[in-house]
């Protein structure tokens, strides 16, 4: 069943679908914790945001990284939510090509998606210590790698 792409199941969709539930009210804190993590796993990736690359601003004063860590997160979690009702990623924050080509004018390698990764299971994990377990993690994980995939897929110069 590992690896194969499309294979979300029921079983994973209910354990995300809890976990976002319990999470949701919490975001704003929590897409913070998540790009905190990001950072502290690999600093060099600072360099990949244009609102952080010549910021001195400490981290949680910076005007525009709630709102990004926001809208990355939600979009994730979200996308994770929808996986198996749309069969595919979907993505309310902007198409994928606009996503893919955002990334790909960044920087962004292959490599930097397992940061994310990382960084979100971290989060998650934290955020419903109670809920956690192998079978979460695997959820979510699948999940994410499926957004990251799809995202990378777009990875190209914009036309």
């Amino acid at each position: 069943m590992e690896g194969i792409r499309g294979g979300f199941t029921e079983e994973q969709e209910a354990l995300v679908l809890k976990s976002w539930e319990a999470m949701k009210k919490n975001s704003a804190e929590l897409s913070l914790k998540f790009f905190n993590k990001i950072l502290e796993i690999a600093p060099a990736a600072k360099q990949l945001f244009s609102f952080l690359k010549d910021s001195n601003v400490p981290l949680e004063e910076n005007p525009k990284l709630k709102p990004h860590a926001m809208a990355v997160f939600v979009m994730t979690c979200e996308s994770a939510v929808q996986l198996r009702k749309a069969g595919k990623v979907t993505v309310r924050e902007s198409n994928l090509k606009k996503l893919g080509a955002t990334h790909f004018k960044a920087g962004v390698a292959a490599e930097h998606f397992e940061v994310t990764k990382l960084a979100l299971l971290e989060t998650i994990k934290e955020a419903v210590p109670d809920m956690w377990s192998p079978a979460m993690e695997n959820a979510w994980g699948e999940a994410h790698d499926q957004l990251a995939d799809a995202i990378k897929a777009e990875m190209k110069p914009s036309a």
